[in-house]
C-alpha cells in the first residue's frame, strides 16, 4: 500500500485550516508523514521559507499558492 503523497498533502492543506497551520509551524514533522520526492519537499520548504519576518498567515498563503500552481491541476 502506497503512503500518502503530494496529492493527499495538497488536498488536506486545501480543506483543513488546522492542518495547514500545523504544517506552517512544524513542516519537518508534518511532512515526515508523506512520501514526497526531493523536488516536492524542496518546493514546499521554499514556499514556507525560514524567516521569522513573515507571518504564519503569509507563509500559509505562499504555500497554498505554490500547491495550487504545481499540483492542484
Amino acid at each position: 500500500m502506497a503512503g500518502k503523497g503530494i496529492q493527499d498533502l495538497v488536498g488536506q492543506v486545501m480543506i483543513d485550516k488546522e492542518f495547514l497551520a500545523e504544517l506552517v509551524r512544524e513542516p519537518a514533522r508534518v511532512l515526515a508523514g508523506f512520501e514526497l520526492t526531493p523536488d516536492e519537499r524542496a518546493a514546499i520548504e521554499q514556499a514556507l521559507g525560514s524567516t521569522t519576518d513573515v507571518s504564519d498567515r503569509d507563509r500559509a498563503r505562499a504555500l497554498k499558492n505554490v500547491m495550487l500552481k504545481r499540483w492542484a491541476t
